[in-house]
């Protein structure tokens, strides 16, 4: 069975494709500046058609979505009603639910005929009890508006957990885990007999972490405040959260390979910062883990960046946990997940 993976951004098209039940890569593409005016491919159609792949032999295609919501808790076969719910969840994920939409709409007009399946960032998560994902705010903003926790990097931490289990020996039921998805984007997660107990981010990517360019955890005041005091509109507020803060933010630099380079003291307030961060969160979860068999770090700087593991793990508390490594995948724990679907059937009811 061929299963390729499409994972759609708003200028970018990434794609996998595996052999099942071997799982082996393959092929592997990414088309980037979709659109863009020096860009020769001008849409997600175009990038389809660039992926250069024989989609006749395709058993499956599964497509990562970044925002599940409520309805959406589990990997699903995709049909009309699917896609509505996705549609609906856009002023949840502005950034990446249309993106991801229209990765899903271009590949059923290239073939309909094959299953095609979504896979949420969010659907990880969805083992959060209520007084996980619930915040402390009138109670009619979650019924009405469906404010809570969602949490984010799912299949990163998914795939994670299942590796740990591995490296661990234990089966997944029986592990402890806190896994740290540490990028330009990162994330926290609490997992407690093998599922999502907690996590870092929120009701967006942007809570948590101090992150590359996101600000992390904030007092909700200052939001108020920046508007009251520098007349910024939510739209102005919103660029500085998400896209001037975090690492940038402090040092004007959000590659943590330059930021560790350098030997001045906003780069190393930088790095501090987000290192006191990373440990606050563990601590916190070691409260509500109990015992810790590991502690998993992984993405772009978990994996290659020894000074911020040494760094996070200078602690006496943390003396006696294991560290892993582990180079996550999340194309392929979204190709297992359509293997599963295919294999054993899965729709929304």
């Amino acid at each position: 069975m061929k299963i390729a993976v499409l994972n759609s951004g708003s200028s970018s098209l990434k794609c996998k494709l595996f052999e099942y039940p071997s799982r082996s890569l393959l092929f592997s593409k990414t088309i980037e500046k979709i659109g863009e005016p020096d860009s020769p491919i001008t849409s997600h159609s175009e990038a389809l058609e660039a992926l250069d792949i024989d989609f006749k032999i395709l058993d499956a295609i599964g497509h990562r979505v970044v925002h599940g919501g409520e309805k959406l808790q589990e990997s699903v076969l995709i049909d009309t009603d699917v896609i509505q719910i996705i549609r609906e969840l856009i002023p949840l994920a502005p950034l990446h639910n249309p993106a991801n939409l229209q990765g899903i709409e271009v590949a059923i007009q290239k073939v309909p005929d094959i299953p095609q399946i979504a896979v949420f960032d969010t659907a990880f998560h969805a083992t959060l009890q209520k007084e996980a994902y619930l915040y402390a705010l009138p109670y009619e903003l979650y019924e009405k508006e469906g404010i809570r926790r969602y949490g984010f990097h799912g299949t990163s931490h998914a795939y994670l957990a299942k590796e740990a289990a591995k490296e661990l020996k234990k089966e997944l039921h029986d592990i402890n885990i806190i896994t740290l998805h540490l990028g330009n984007g990162a994330s926290a997660c609490a997992i407690k007999k093998g599922k999502s107990i907690d996590t870092s981010m929120g009701f967006t990517p942007l809570e948590g972490l101090v992150m590359g360019t996101r600000c992390g955890d904030i007092d909700a005041e200052i939001v108020l405040y920046l508007q009251r005091s520098l007349k910024k509109t939510p739209k102005e507020i919103e660029q500085i959260l998400n896209k001037e803060s975090g690492l940038l933010g402090i040092c004007a630099e959000n590659d943590l390979r330059t930021i560790l380079l350098r030997n001045d003291e906003k780069a190393k307030l930088a790095l501090a910062i987000m290192i006191r961060r990373i440990q606050k969160y563990i601590g916190a979860y070691m409260i509500l883990l109990e015992n810790v068999d590991a502690i998993v770090f992984s993405g772009g700087i978990g994996e290659h960046s020894q000074e911020v593991r040494d760094a996070v793990m200078d602690n006496s508390l943390l003396k006696n946990i294991k560290m892993l490594v582990i180079r996550t995948d999340e194309e392929l724990e979204i190709a297992n997940e359509c293997y599963k679907i295919v294999t054993e059937g899965n729709s929304y009811e």
